[in-house]
């Protein structure tokens, strides 16, 4: 995947791979000592599969995708499912 700069991923819609939306883009961590990309955090939509244990929730309710799911950015992130 190129090089993407965070800015242009501020405020995108996050969509599985089998076409499902699931948010918005959040934020997105990383490791302060490398510097690489760890997660990122979606706001997940009503149609969010609730009992979609595949990724981590925070106590604000925000899906942490690691990075490593992430298969392409255009209009949409989009992340393996």
């Amino acid at each position: 995947m190129p090089d993407i700069l965070a800015e242009n991923l501020s405020g995108k819609a996050v969509m599985g791979s089998d076409g499902t939306e699931l948010g918005m883009l959040y934020n997105i961590t990383m490791n302060l000592k490398t510097g690489a990309l760890e997660d990122l955090l979606v706001s997940p939509n009503e149609e969010y599969p609730v009992g979609d244990s595949r990724f981590d929730l925070d106590e604000q309710g925000r899906v942490h995708v690691p990075v490593s799911h992430v298969q392409a950015v255009k209009d949409y992130i989009v992340i393996e499912r």
